[in-house]
């Protein structure tokens, strides 16, 4: 055992220092992957999510439309104007419902890299004392 230029003893400080850097680029290289698979899966899920949104409204929209007409063919003789104040009412009431609903759904905190998270605090752990 010699003594370097420093004047610290060569005990393996330079090996120590190279095998931590690798098992945290390790664990680095573990973590941008697990995030990149998170956010693939992501990414998928809500594209599927908006094209069944929108296939949904679509759908929604011609029954909408559809019912409307009926209700008013079936009371246009006897109750033209309770009818239509009718359905007005009733569309006012479902904007209403549904823009809560989406305010909520907006303001929710749920993190979509949970794993990723949840694996970061767990080395968290194992690396501090």
């Amino acid at each position: 055992m010699g003594i370097d230029e420093s004047g610290s003893p060569e005990t393996g400080a330079k090996p120590t220092a190279r095998r931590l850097g690798a098992a945290f680029l390790g664990l680095l290289h573990s973590h941008v992957e697990l995030f990149g698979i998170e956010l693939q899966e992501q990414k998928a899920r809500t594209v599927s999510l908006l094209l069944f949104a929108g296939l949904a409204l679509v759908f929604g929209l011609l029954l909408l439309v559809g019912l409307s007409a009926l209700v008013l063919i079936l009371v246009w003789d006897t109750y033209r104007l309770a009818g239509i104040i009718g359905l007005c009412l009733f569309y006012l009431l479902a904007a209403l419902f549904c823009g809560l609903r989406l305010k909520a759904a907006i303001y929710d905190e749920s993190s979509p890299f949970h794993a990723t998270l949840e694996e970061l605090a767990n080395d968290r752990e194992r690396l501090l004392p």
